[in-house]
């Protein structure tokens, strides 16, 4: 492993939390252990906060909303969300060290995880800065006579952010910023097993900007209850989550008693209809890879792939030469693509899935277990399972891992409804040669995205959220901006 003194190589976060301006340890001292996933050895820690430490952090951001000009200061908001973002760029180079020792993400494939979340920071100061919060909609007819009608956008509150392991630093990013330019002010709750990307996040914004104490807020904690206090407690006007379908059902549950607003990214089963037109050589290996890289420790990963009947060898043969020639290991090392799960548990549950598949039939074509040359870490071979029933666990449960099923389809209309078999609806993928044909199959998939051969529908202009149970809400693009935005429409006289 690399010296951490060259400025690659592991490398601990910042231990405390962020609470109204002050960087803290919770009270008793209490703190627990960060395991780097590539080494299974304790890189680091972080101080154990409470539910104590979130009621204070609400309270501060409470007091920051009600009582401070951060919410009418658009200028001001501006100014410092500039200046988060060139702190932010500073400290690249030691963000991306931790994010590679608390999640296992190849340096290799990072920049996604830190360079553009640190460029969505410009992004959203500059649209929010040209966002327009006071919109004339003009005269209206009425029983009463004609009334100009305006509409006034205003931030919503304060808002809870509850985040997951898998993208933390961009994720910690993107469900914080466009609410902080829109005017709220913020608790983040980072995940248990990647605190430093949120504790590393508060210190900067304390040490290296003007945001106001109570603003921004960061509790760090190994306890769920501390996250479930967060939505839970009535000063929080909106919860922004990310994460499992079950966690976002709890935290559905938790804000029902004040009705608050939720914005929830959810989990995904996403399907791949290849149609038999489709470029195999193309669209095959580029699928592989995507369910290797971040070792498919991702949301909108196309896990399930459906190929024609007739194409079914072939795809079957371009799928398993791809998975097994896919780099992957060490983390460090910038010739790997896939690097390790993020805990044992993850791994267990990633390996229980493939067993499961087995056990219901499907056909192990490669990988399926822990590499022999990879004894320490949290790893798992690329696995390709083939035959699989779409009714299976194994086709119907998130996986998040390395991990491709395959299903074969007589007809366009079986593919959707293949791809429809599912509680999920966020993301999907066709490839075909015939674009017309392909986008009318994207067009009856029921999912909140799509891409047609490759072409990403993710991006900071563009919408993005699931349907069915893969979340409410949208984030990016205007629509994302919004969500931190409540309308009220004023009836003034002519």
């Amino acid at each position: 492993m690399t010296n951490v003194q060259t400025g690659a190589g592991v490398l601990a976060g910042d231990e405390r939390m962020l609470i109204d301006g002050e960087l803290r340890h919770t009270a008793s001292g209490a703190k627990f252990d960060v395991i780097d996933p590539a080494n299974e050895q304790v890189a680091g820690q972080a101080t154990d906060g409470t539910v104590d430490d979130m009621a204070r952090a609400v309270g501060a951001a409470r007091r920051a909303f009600d009582e401070s000009d951060w919410s009418r200061d658009l200028e001001f908001r501006y100014h410092c969300l500039t200046q988060l973002h060139d702190a932010l760029e500073r400290n690249q180079d030691r963000l991306r060290r931790v994010l590679v020792t608390e999640v296992g993400c190849p340096v290799s494939v990072s920049g996604s995880q830190i360079d553009s979340p640190i460029d969505e920071v410009k992004h959203w100061a500059e649209h929010g800065k040209a966002f327009e919060y006071l919109v004339d909609t003009g005269m209206h007819d009425t029983p009463m006579g004609p009334a100009r009608r305006k509409i006034h956008y205003e931030p919503v509150g304060v808002v809870g952010a509850i985040t997951p392991w898998n993208v933390p630093f961009y994720l910690n990013i993107a469900e914080t910023v466009p609410a902080l330019m829109a005017g709220n002010t913020v608790v983040l709750k980072p995940a248990q097993l990647t605190p430093w990307s949120g504790s590393e996040y508060g210190r900067i914004v304390a040490e290296e900007t003007d945001i106001p104490p109570g603003v921004f807020n960061v509790v760090v904690s190994s306890a769920n209850e501390v996250g479930g206090a967060l939505s839970a407690d009535p000063r929080v006007d909106m919860i922004t989550f990310t994460g499992s379908t079950a966690t976002g059902r709890a935290i559905l549950a938790a804000g029902a008693a004040t009705v608050k607003k939720t914005l929830l990214e959810l989990g995904g089963k996403s399907a791949h209809i290849v149609l038999d037109d489709a470029d195999f050589n193309s669209a095959l290996p580029l699928a592989a890879m995507m369910a290797c890289v971040m070792s498919g420790q991702s949301c909108i990963l196309p896990s399930r792939i459906l190929l024609p009947r007739r194409r079914y060898d072939e795809g079957i043969e371009i799928l398993k030469t791809s998975m097994e020639n896919f780099p992957y290991g060490d983390p460090w090392d910038p010739g790997n693509m896939q690097g390790p799960q993020i805990s044992d548990g993850q791994r267990r549950k990633v390996l229980g899935l493939i067993a499961s598949g087995i056990e219901s039939g499907a056909r192990l074509v490669t990988g399926g277990g822990i590499p022999e040359h990879l004894p320490v870490g949290y790893y798992v071979q690329p696995t390709l399972l083939a035959d699989v029933d779409p009714d299976s666990r194994v086709a119907q449960e998130e996986i998040f891992g390395p991990v491709l099923t395959v299903t074969a389809y007589d007809s366009d209309d079986e593919a959707v409804a293949i791809a429809n078999n599912s509680i999920y609806g966020l993301s999907g993928e066709v490839s075909g040669e015939d674009v017309e044909r392909a986008f009318a199959v994207a067009t009856r998939m029921r999912t909140g995205n799509v891409s047609i051969n490759g072409k990403s529908h993710f991006g900071i202009t563009s919408p993005f959220g699931g349907t069915k149970q893969s979340g409410l809400g949208r984030r990016n693009g205007a629509e994302g901006y919004q969500e931190y935005l409540e309308g009220k429409t004023i009836g003034m006289p002519a």
